[in-house]
């Protein structure tokens, strides 16, 4: 293998000495292919060696962190089963290490005098001892408190492992790659960095991997931060600045149609959809296109601000194009339409994949000569053959679960329309300005007045035949049910009672006088079509589903929503399918059914017990399950990085936020800025909506 005389962070990783080509492959699957992406995998966690206590310090009931030496090991049998026991000492005592799981993986890992980290709770039985620790290998020196006091321990997954990289190797790798690379470039320039009071990029990763202190840790992760928040708003800023400088019709008059819309309501607008629909006429009566989010928990009233925001623009000549994330959303929001659009004869249609292909045709000649006004549907709109004569208005639903592209590919079909984004999918305030700080935002944060509160339990299994009565005590009154499981198929290896069986055993034994569906998401179109107007319709008294009724149901008398293994769900989903009952007059229940008991999911189940509040749940749910779980990486791979922590981060964001606006607003095409512009289109150019720099 030829290896390059330089070693730079472009070099694949491979040449690095101590990696070869088997490695190599290993960790290219993992995502590092070169240096710079080995020395940007960054560690887990650090052994700080000035909190290390001697055995002969530790007390009961204590979490500790002992360095000591493996002088023992093997199996220890039970009566009924085994154990590992490793025992370690240090100068002052010993203690054992117990694992009563995953004992052939454990059993292979020591050697008698390795010198090991340890991290768990103290407990006392015939002596010291640690169920379970967490620990590190450490490198063998004579005393190994006296190494260094930071230690960087890394992550090592499976693959690692197949090439023997814990720890220890990842981090000799690291090392070997930073004494060998001259200089780490930084995109910043010294004059920024002096006034920003931030340390160097090559300082900060050189910190990151080989710390002195915390504070130069707290220094250099804060810089580490500051560079992914800043290039995340830069591309915020860049998209927020091009829409500014589009010139768009003006909407000043209300039109017909809407003022008619608005009589015609049977309910009054809440003063928070009255205060959005001023927001939204003031964005359309400027001559720079809307670009406006709104948020509101489930059933706030979306879809009229959506849809008296839409009879505008039909009221001035103009087409709307309205795009939903699946296509039961998209026949909601068609029916929602329709009726209000058939009486005020306004030509609206659904496109959607299944059409039949006259049938799509028809619809491409009407878009495209302007007969059709408003167009609802779903992925089918953004296709090549779909044309418009005026598109002026966008409105996207659940906008986080499309991609950029998909949503430029839709908005792009008309000369700089006004976007009208949704979701009912309520994010933190602070997440929300860091993944669409280029929208301006709304919030509908009250719900209809006549709406009575939902009463939420958290119910053991043992219990469940209490909340079978009330269920039957519901339906006789003429009320409706869901009952919904997280899965379909019975060889699920949790213990979870699968949705098809217990559909059978309800519809034989518990509930045989009623009148049941089932719902799943293998059912095929027109069933699925069928089930839900049944549903809405009354002719089902109970539906037994998967989660496909998180959306697509809207029965005012669904009253009861029984949620089977509830500790399984998301926070935010859990929420979503309880908005799917309390739509009408009558008091609503939802049942969280409890099958596996542990602290994590007692926490998650007693914050939606305890709030109706959508905005505190998705808080509660964030900090519990970070940024990138919360939103999924399809959309948002740009905060799933494991260094943000937006709960805790906000100091940092909005100190990037600020230097990134403006930087754009003095250069909005990066000319003074070159490494800037650089970094931007070769990492984040896939983030970069509207415009391109380059």
């Amino acid at each position: 293998m030829d290896i390059p005389n330089q070693i730079t962070i472009k070099t694949e990783v491979q040449y690095l000495r101590g990696v070869g080509p088997k490695r190599g492959q290993i960790l290219k699957s993992y995502g590092i292919s070169n240096i710079g992406d080995l020395i940007r995998n960054f560690p887990r966690k650090y052994l700080d060696r000035t909190n290390v206590k001697n055995i002969n310090q530790i007390k009961i009931n204590e979490q500790v962190v002992i360095i000591g030496t493996v002088k023992s090991f093997g199996l220890k049998y039970l009566k009924k089963g085994k154990y590992f026991q490793l025992n370690i000492s240090d100068e002052t005592g010993f203690i054992q290490c117990i694992w009563f799981h995953g004992i052939s993986w454990i059993s292979e890992k020591f050697k008698e005098g390795d010198n090991i980290a340890v991290f768990g709770k103290v407990e006392f039985y015939k002596g010291y001892r640690i169920i379970h620790p967490e620990f590190d290998l450490l490198e063998n020196s004579k005393d190994p408190s006296n190494t260094g006091q930071i230690i960087p321990l890394y992550a090592s997954n499976n693959l690692f492992k197949k090439v023997s990289l814990d720890s220890r190797a990842i981090r000799k790798l690291i090392h070997n790659a930073l004494n060998q690379v001259y200089l780490i470039k930084d995109h910043f320039s010294e004059h920024f960095l002096k006034k920003e009071a931030l340390l160097s990029l090559d300082k900060s990763i050189r910190i990151v991997h080989q710390p002195n202190s915390n504070d130069d840790l707290k220094s250099a992760y804060y810089r580490l931060k500051f560079d992914e928040y800043f290039f995340l708003q830069l591309v915020l800023a860049i998209n927020k600045y091009q829409l500014s400088n589009f010139k768009g019709k003006k909407f000043i008059d209300l039109g017909d149609y809407a003022i008619k819309m608005y009589k015609s309501l049977d309910f009054k607008l809440t003063n928070a959809q009255i205060r959005v629909m001023r927001e939204i006429r003031k964005d359309l009566a400027m001559d720079k296109p809307m670009n406006r989010l709104v948020q509101g928990d489930v059933g706030c009233g979306k879809t009229i601000i959506a849809m008296l925001t839409s009879a505008i623009i039909v009221g001035n000549d103009s087409q709307v194009a309205i795009m939903a994330p699946t296509e039961i959303l998209a026949e909601q929001h068609f029916e929602s339409f329709f009726e209000f659009c058939s009486k005020l004869n306004i030509k609206c249609k659904l496109l959607i994949g299944n059409l039949k292909q006259n049938q799509k045709n028809q619809i491409y000649e009407d878009l495209e000569n302007g007969r059709i006004q408003i167009i609802v549907g779903t992925h089918a709109l953004i296709q090549e053959k779909v044309k418009f004569k005026n598109l002026e208005l966008v409105v996207v639903d659940e906008q986080h679960r499309f991609g950029v592209e998909q949503r430029k590919n839709l908005i792009t079909k008309g000369k700089h329309v006004n976007i009208l984004s949704m979701t009912a999918t309520p994010i933190p305030r602070t997440l929300t300005f860091a993944i669409h700080g280029d929208m301006d935002l709304s919030w509908i944060d009250e719900l209809p007045q006549n709406r009575i509160p939902i009463k939420t339990s958290v119910i053991e299994s043992k219990k469940i035949d209490s909340v079978y009565t009330l269920m039957k005590n519901e339906m006789d009154k003429g009320r409706f049910c869901f009952i919904v499981f997280p899965i379909i198929e019975e060889s699920d290896k949790i213990n979870a009672e699968a949705a098809e069986s217990a559909y059978e055993n309800f519809k034989k034994n518990i509930f045989k006088e009623y009148t049941l569906g089932f719902l799943h998401g293998k059912l095929k179109k027109e069933s699925k079509t069928q089930i839900m107007e049944q549903v809405n319709n009354g002719e089902i008294q109970c539906l037994i589903s998967t989660t496909v009724v998180e959306v697509g149901i809207n029965n005012p008398n669904a009253t009861v929503m029984v949620i089977e293994n509830a500790e399984r769900f998301g926070l935010t989903q859990l929420h979503q399918l309880r908005g799917r009952i309390g739509r009408g007059k009558f008091q609503s229940y939802c049942f969280l059914i409890q099958r596996k008991k542990t602290e994590q999911s007692f926490k998650r189940l007693s914050i939606i017990e305890k709030h109706i509040d959508g905005f505190k749940i998705s808080d509660e749910d964030l900090k519990l399950r970070g940024p990138g779980e919360f939103l999924g990486t399809k959309q948002h791979g740009h905060i799933s990085s494991k260094l943000l922590d937006i709960v805790n981060d906000g100091k940092i964001m909005r100190h990037a936020r600020t230097r990134a606006f403006e930087i754009i607003e003095n250069d909005p095409k990066l000319i003074k800025s070159q490494n800037l512009k650089k970094k931007l289109l070769q990492d984040y150019r896939h983030m970069l909506e509207f415009i391109n720099i380059g």
